[in-house]
């Protein structure tokens, strides 16, 4: 996307509503503590593969409080960022030839590790009507006996949205009926709106026998350079994928680990006023876009992403992404990157852009000549 940039209309600022990371970075005291880190000669050595004892239980006591989990740090891995906490969790369940389940629309990097590793990525429909939230039975009926997980992503990226803990409740049932696993990339966890808690699946003290977890602590704590992620399922599932942790990584470089055990000790209060902040550029967004007047549709939000419907019926996301930017000077991504058959949607990110930026980005959809 960021090679049409060379056709951008000159003297009209770049709005970039592209890349889904924080344009904030850690607070300096973060950055104040990790520097006195980098003198400890053990900064520099590996850890155990897992992570260092003390980080994974500064990340259990604060998914007490998240989530009010039943979980202990043999329950956990951690991991260079959310996509190696994905690959990792695959690799454990599957095997060339077995089948997920991925709802549409994917983050793309699912389907195409998926691909890589010889997994049939089956989809579940887009349902513009619900915004995207899976459907229970509509997942049930994929189910064949090479099914080994039901994959994703709350909050959604690319939508923003949160699917309710009841739906995730039911869908947890589905899987234990089923004998499959429930795979949540939860990376956007710490955005969503209230600060709700996102489901009570770690509240059962048996949780991990058809629930496996991802996080990113990079967009929570704006480590995304650091690549600090993790894997959270039984103590059995935790046991295998250690060995492919061993081939894969070893383990998460110990300055994120310090980093992301200072940010859950610390850092609570930093992390709500930043998901309030989000909260408050996603309420912008959401009034400026969805006044009178414009022809493209909003058809899901939250605070850290928009899932737009184009209006031009006969051209691809890919066409009108890469026109909106050498005519409107806008920078998004085409909504078939997230899957098949959504050539008609638009991924705007509000990570890089301002409050006071928003209806400036929104007149020029407004004025986007059709």
């Amino acid at each position: 996307m960021k090679g049409w940039l060379a056709g951008a209309p000159e003297g009209l600022p770049l709005i970039d509503l592209c890349q889904a990371i924080p344009d904030y970075p850690p607070p300096r005291e973060l950055t104040d503590h990790l520097s006195q880190v980098m003198l400890d000669p053990h900064t520099s050595r590996y850890s155990i593969d897992e992570g260092l004892p003390e980080v994974r239980e500064a990340v259990c006591t604060g998914y007490r409080e998240l989530y009010g989990a039943c979980i202990d740090p043999a329950q956990l891995i951690l991991t260079i960022g959310a996509s190696q906490a994905f690959w990792l969790a695959m690799v454990t369940l599957c095997r060339a030839g077995d089948e997920v389940i991925v709802q549409l629309p994917a983050y793309f990097d699912h389907p195409m590790a998926l691909e890589i590793l010889g997994i049939r990525c089956v989809y579940a429909p887009f349902e513009e009507e619900n915004a995207g939230l899976p459907d229970p039975a509509a997942i049930a009926a994929l189910i064949t006996d090479k099914t080994r997980a039901i994959l994703l992503v709350t909050p959604s990226n690319p939508t923003g949205a949160v699917i309710p803990p009841e739906t995730v409740r039911e869908l947890h049932r589905l899987a234990v009926s089923r004998d499959i696993a429930l795979v949540l990339d939860e990376t956007y966890n710490s955005f969503i709106t209230g600060g709700a808690r996102p489901h009570d699946l770690f509240q059962d003290p048996d949780w991990g026998g058809h629930f496996v977890h991802i996080a990113s602590f990079g967009k929570t704590f704006a480590l995304t350079g650091y690549r600090a992620g993790m894997l959270a399922a039984s103590r059995e599932f935790i046991s295998h994928a250690l060995k492919a942790q061993d081939t894969m990584a070893v383990c998460q470089p110990r300055l994120a680990q310090h980093a992301v055990k200072y940010g859950f000790e610390h850092l609570g209060g930093w992390v709500a006023a930043n998901r309030v902040m989000m909260e408050r550029r996603h309420e912008v967004f959401r009034a400026e876009f969805t006044k009178p007047g414009n022809a493209f549709k909003l058809a899901a939000s939250g605070p850290f992403f928009g899932w737009v419907r184009h209006p031009l019926p006969k051209a691809t996301g890919r066409e009108v992404a890469k026109r909106i930017v050498e005519e409107a000077g806008m920078l998004l991504l085409p909504g078939e990157v997230f899957g098949p058959g959504l050539e008609g949607y638009l991924r705007l990110a509000f990570g890089n852009i301002r409050e006071e930026t928003i209806p400036e980005a929104v007149a020029r959809f407004r004025d986007f000549n059709l």
